[in-house]
């Protein structure tokens, strides 16, 4: 047992994935019941059968896990109990000197692997050519996801983990620090500054997903109009995930579980729409990235589990009011080349709510930018935590 903060105890951890479950896991692959092609383009009614067909036949007979939890593992891990529940995470101090502390957060379909590109970069950016401070940089397992649990109850909110992040900064001994996020660690950024501002040196974010509190009394300039427009163009062709996410989490949790090829149907779908992939994931990813991340989801069997952030989020969340606004200096950096959802809200919009200092326009990049252009997203969080 390893004493790293004031009130945490922390233990070291190591990925380990047994022989039982790849054993399992292909005979399940190779024993897929596949359905019939759709009568449509490739991709256009879900995810390519051809395309899944190729990917799980690698997964089966070609994908080396011992090599990729080797490089999950050159990376230092941990688990410490918070609020009476494990949260994983990894931890990685500044090189020379005292770093900025940084915890950063993923979303949904993700986990802590979408972040390790930054972890060189930010500890040791000088080595990387990066102007600006370096980190001690924290990287959490939201609840539910991989090795962090997700307590046996309704309403663990992203509210809720927001207050779980700064408990688990403190006890790391962290009194002042930074946050950052993308989707679903964009809300629990988001509520870190709105409930507990003073611990903050800033918020930086890669989306802006939410939306401010919309007073009927004051106009949409004509770009938010054009952005609310765009909003409810994409929930009419691509919100059906969320819609039985927030509702029955639990049925679609049963299929998923259970067999590989959902599994991955279902994840690498929204990898492809939301990254700036121009519809080709293997020219925009490797495979053997998507699947390290998928067999973390199947070793741990945790798809459930982390879709039930969405239930709780439409059940349980209240949302922003009038009188929240982020005090927090805020950078935003926008990564709009997604697929199905090629546009950003414009700065006002964002000004509804945050307290925004730096406004950076990528020229690529899309939904998951740690992993995409992770030197890019690295350059903008030192640029804008530099000034602070």
């Amino acid at each position: 047992m390893t004493e790293l903060g004031p009130s945490l105890n922390v233990e070291t951890f190591a990925i380990d994935v047994g022989d039982e479950v790849w054993v399992d896991l292909r005979a399940r692959i190779r024993a897929t019941r596949w359905p019939d092609p759709a009568p449509a383009q490739a991709w256009e009614q879900g995810t390519d059968l051809d395309y899944l067909r190729d990917l799980l036949s690698y997964w089966a007979d070609g994908y080396d896990w011992p090599a990729q939890q080797r490089y999950l593992n050159s990376f230092d891990h941990f688990r410490a109990e918070v609020d009476g529940h494990q949260v994983h995470f990894v931890h990685h101090r500044a090189m020379h000197g005292n770093g900025i502390p940084l915890i950063v957060t993923h979303g949904w379909p993700s986990s802590f692997v979408e972040y390790l590109p930054l972890v060189p970069l930010l500890t040791d950016p000088a080595a990387h050519g990066i102007d600006g401070p370096a980190f001690d940089v924290v990287i959490p397992s939201l609840p539910g996801y991989g090795y962090s649990e997700r307590p046996p109850q309704t309403g663990v909110t992203t509210r809720v983990t927001a207050r779980r992040w700064h408990r688990l900064m403190r006890g790391l001994g962290y009194q002042r620090y930074g946050a950052q996020g993308g989707d679903t660690g964009e809300a629990v950024t988001l509520f870190m500054a709105l409930d507990n501002p003073d611990p903050l040196l800033g918020i930086h974010l890669h989306t802006l997903l939410g939306s401010p509190y919309l007073d009927p009394a004051v106009p949409l300039a004509p770009a938010e109009q054009e952005y609310v427009a765009q909003i409810e163009r994409w929930d009419e062709a691509e919100r059906g995930y969320s819609s039985v996410q927030s509702t029955k989490p639990q049925t679609v949790g049963y299929g998923l579980a259970d067999s590989p090829a959902g599994l991955a149907a279902w994840i690498l779908e929204k990898w492809r729409s939301w990254a700036d992939s121009g519809g080709d994931l293997d020219a925009r990813f490797s495979r053997d990235f998507l699947l390290t991340m998928l067999t973390l989801y199947w070793a741990t069997n945790t798809i459930t589990s982390s879709m039930r952030d969405y239930y709780d989020k439409r059940w349980f969340l209240k949302p922003v009011g009038p009188h929240d606004f982020v005090t927090v200096p805020t950078g935003i950096a926008l990564f709009d080349n997604q697929f199905v959802f090629t546009g950003n809200p414009p700065r006002e919009w964002a000004e509804r709510l945050f307290n925004v200092q730096r406004w950076t326009q990528m020229p690529r990049g899309g939904g998951f930018a740690p992993i995409e252009e992770p030197e890019l997203l690295a350059r903008d969080i030192a640029a804008f935590f530099a000034d602070r």
